[in-house]
């Protein structure tokens, strides 16, 4: 296994979380048709796909391509196996700082297998590969100087180490377990969320979340200045110290895939309160983001201009026409903004 040289700068944000190629399957019908209740115990259903595609994913890497495309180059923690050589060579090209991805050519990298339907329903299954490796990685010398450090879905050691120390830095810590809040333990989710400033998921891992913790959405609110859920085409709620800010969807044009829309929103919501912006623009920034997302098969496929952000920006949000501005959207976000006083 070898590390990167980390002697130069680091980007203000640092992202732990899953790196894997993804294997995404498109079932044209609906999983509930083929479900049957009373039969679950002794389930077996096989769907046949008509679309299977293999592209970078990751929740490290998905939401590290919307930041770079939204200017902002994040560094990115975690490992890839004998494969990863296009991936880490994709990810120079952006300006991503791959320098915290160790090489583990002992393994493959992480694969990702989802099958989602036409009612947005996903199906997934993960096989970590080379991102078991990632907790013997240390943030200890980059947490300090980042602005924001964000711990999401990966090997359960690897995500309790690097929540500790991106916390124990002073830097705050966005906690998104995501998928994982199936196989965590509730003491370790209770840990991440003891040491987050911020914690984000769905609706529905919120509530296997709270299952597991006995805290529903009101009692981490009160625990964290900032709670980030997600509801699909239903939009998002940013709860900022107990008050609710609701956030619209944008209508896709069309809808492709719907895999990949969350950690999209997460990447644009993060560039707008690196930017200084109030919840209401940051939260529009995260929603305009997930849609361009899923308007294309594959996680990391969608593309913008800053100048072709904007403008639809001002189309899809005209009582916010202005708030955003292009040039925002070419660089890094200056280091006087604060995540604290943004979200404020």
């Amino acid at each position: 296994m070898t590390e990167r040289s980390t002697a130069r700068s680091r980007p203000s944000v640092v992202i732990s979380a899953s790196l894997a190629f993804d294997y995404i399957m498109t079932f044209p019908g609906s999983f509930k048709d083929h479900i049957l209740p009373d039969k679950v115990h002794v389930l077996s259903v096989s769907f046949l796909f008509d679309s299977l595609r293999r592209q970078r994913g990751g929740i490290a890497g998905n939401i590290a391509y919307s930041l770079a495309l939204l200017g902002e180059p994040a560094s990115v923690v975690g490992a890839g196996g004998s494969d990863f050589g296009s991936y880490r060579d994709a990810f120079d090209t952006l300006g991503i700082d791959t320098r915290l991805i160790l090489d583990v050519p002992e393994e493959l990298t992480g694969s990702a297998f989802m099958t989602t339907d036409l009612d947005n329903n996903q199906i997934a299954g993960f096989y970590p590969g080379a991102s078991s490796h990632a907790a013997s990685i240390s943030l200890s010398d980059v947490a300090p100087n980042a602005r924001v450090g964000v711990v999401g879905a990966t090997a359960p050691d690897a995500m309790r180490r690097h929540a500790a120390e991106i916390a124990g830095s002073g830097c705050p810590l966005l906690y998104d377990p995501s998928q994982q809040v199936v196989a965590l333990p509730a003491e370790d989710l209770r840990a991440g969320i003891d040491a987050a400033w911020a914690i984000s998921g769905s609706d529905y891992e919120f509530a296997i979340m709270s299952r597991k913790t006995g805290l529903d959405l009101a009692d981490l609110a009160a625990r964290v200045p900032l709670l980030i859920v997600t509801y699909g085409d239903q939009g998002a709620e940013l709860w900022w110290h107990g008050e609710v800010v609701k956030i619209p969807a944008v209508t896709a044009e069309p809808l492709v895939d719907p895999t990949g829309g969350g950690d999209a929103f997460r990447g644009g919501l993060l560039k707008g309160l690196l930017l200084g912006l109030d919840l209401p623009v940051s939260g529009r920034m995260g929603a305009l983001t997930a849609t361009y997302a899923i308007e294309r098969r594959g996680t990391q496929e969608h593309t913008f201009t800053a100048g072709g952000f904007v403008s639809r920006f001002d189309r899809v949000f005209p009582d916010m026409a202005g708030a955003v501005v292009a040039d925002w959207l070419a660089g890094p976000a200056p280091t006087d903004t604060s995540l604290l006083s943004a979200a404020g």
